[in-house]
């Protein structure tokens, strides 16, 4: 079983849609251009499953990133990811949009960001995350820091937490360990 700060599961509870940046949290924070100017992203697979465990525990998964980048788009079609909004520079404002057309309150949702650009939206939500890089001061204004970094199961950690926090990580654990089709 997975081990989280209690206070921080019991934000986890609340929680109904997942907001990430990208760079830094679903990547490692680097930006590859080949020799076209053809943009080049690493995700992680991990992540990637987290996500679709998340969506079908019924929980709604974001993207709110201040770049445009055709492989961002590219990958959350992949993952039936349905709101993403990129090349935004104002989040909070971006935030705010979606926390009503989505009828939540502030408490039922969760970012993950880690640079300053972060930091107004990290300071609404009911639970804000960053990973153990985030650019300083990052850290001093969430619930917590993942032990995984980003671009390399930091996603997937959330959301392990999100589903510890919604009290479903262990029978969904249960209907991949015993075949059974669940969802």
């Amino acid at each position: 079983m997975l081990s989280f700060p209690k206070e921080v599961i019991s934000r986890a509870a609340k929680v109904r849609l997942l907001l990430l940046d990208v760079d830094g949290i679903l990547t490692d924070a680097r930006i590859i251009v080949d020799a076209e100017g053809r943009e080049i992203k690493h995700f992680c697979v991990r992540d990637g499953m987290g996500i679709k465990l998340l969506q079908m525990a019924g929980l709604e998964v974001g993207i709110l990133s201040s770049r445009t980048s055709p492989p961002v788009s590219h990958r959350a079609r992949e993952l039936g990811i349905e709101l993403i909004v990129q090349g935004e520079l104002d989040k909070l404002q971006l935030y705010e949009q979606i926390r009503r057309e989505k009828g939540l309150s502030d408490e039922e949702i969760a970012y993950m960001g880690d640079d300053w650009i972060d930091l107004p939206v990290l300071q609404k939500v009911g639970l804000a995350i960053t990973v153990p890089e985030a650019w300083p001061p990052v850290k001093d204004y969430v619930h917590y820091v993942t032990q995984h970094r980003g671009g390399h199961g930091a996603v997937r950690e959330v959301c392990d937490l999100l589903l510890v926090g919604h009290q479903k990580w262990e029978d969904m654990l249960k209907c991949f360990v015993s075949s059974v089709r669940c969802f």
